[in-house]
């Protein structure tokens, strides 16, 4: 897989679901959809969709999820929470007996900055309307493409490469953080007003940190180790 560069793309799951025999002879899409049912999510995400659909006075964002994992188990895990026709996943064509026989469409790497140039098309923004957020390198491609034509990046981890790509970089086990950056940078609010925000949907901001991170490789004098230090 690391030779065929998937690794870093996130279609592991795919790729070894069409081609691993084990795999292969006994996974069914209604396997993949129990498997979404019982994924870990972030808090808030059904809060989320609606606050940016109709919460923001003056502003409507919609809400689109692109995933490299297989689309069943994607729809599964978000069902009651973002329609079916806003995920956009890897697509299988299965055979008569269930089997999975071909990827028909994937959404990682470059996959996913050509789903985000559709979605511009079909909802006929600018592509600096466009806000992305992501967590791992999987969405560093899709990260540089949109800071590229001026629209917004968040990272929502630690992972090295996306936060330093993201314009901002936000970590909370809620999904409601992301609105920070985009009520602050976007909108135009200060942050007692955000804070304020926040509280009206019974949530409230306990802390809000910002620091700034710097990533330091230092080669020591011949003879000696490297170290890598953080600040």
């Amino acid at each position: 897989m690391a030779r065929l560069n998937l690794v870093r793309q996130g279609a592991e799951l795919a790729y070894l679901l069409l081609h691993d025999p084990e795999f292969k002879a006994k996974v069914r899409r209604e396997h993949l959809d129990e498997v979404g049912k019982k994924i870990r999510l972030k808090e808030n995400i059904a809060l989320l969709y609606q606050i940016l659909d109709s919460g923001i006075p003056g502003y409507h964002f919609d809400f689109y999820v692109l995933s490299a994992a297989p689309v069943e188990i994607v729809q599964s895990a978000l069902q009651g929470m973002v329609p079916k026709d806003h995920i956009f996943g890897t697509e299988f064509q299965y055979n008569q007996a269930g089997e999975i026989e071909t990827i028909t469409h994937t959404t990682a790497g470059y996959g996913k900055v050509f789903m985000i140039d559709q979605l511009v098309s079909r909802t006929q923004i600018g592509p600096d309307h466009v806000v992305y957020s992501g967590d791992g390198s999987s969405d560093i491609h899709v990260m540089l493409h949109t800071n590229a034509r001026d629209g917004y990046t968040i990272a929502v981890s630690e992972a090295k490469h996306v936060s330093q790509v993201a314009k901002r970089t936000v970590l909370s086990t809620s999904t409601l953080a992301v609105l920070a950056p985009i009520l602050e940078d976007i909108v135009g609010w200060t942050r007692p007003r955000i804070r304020a925000f926040f509280e009206s949907y019974g949530v409230m901001i306990q802390e809000w940190d910002r620091v700034r991170t710097d990533w330091l490789t230092l080669r020591a004098a011949a003879g000696e180790s490297e170290s890598a230090a953080s600040k």
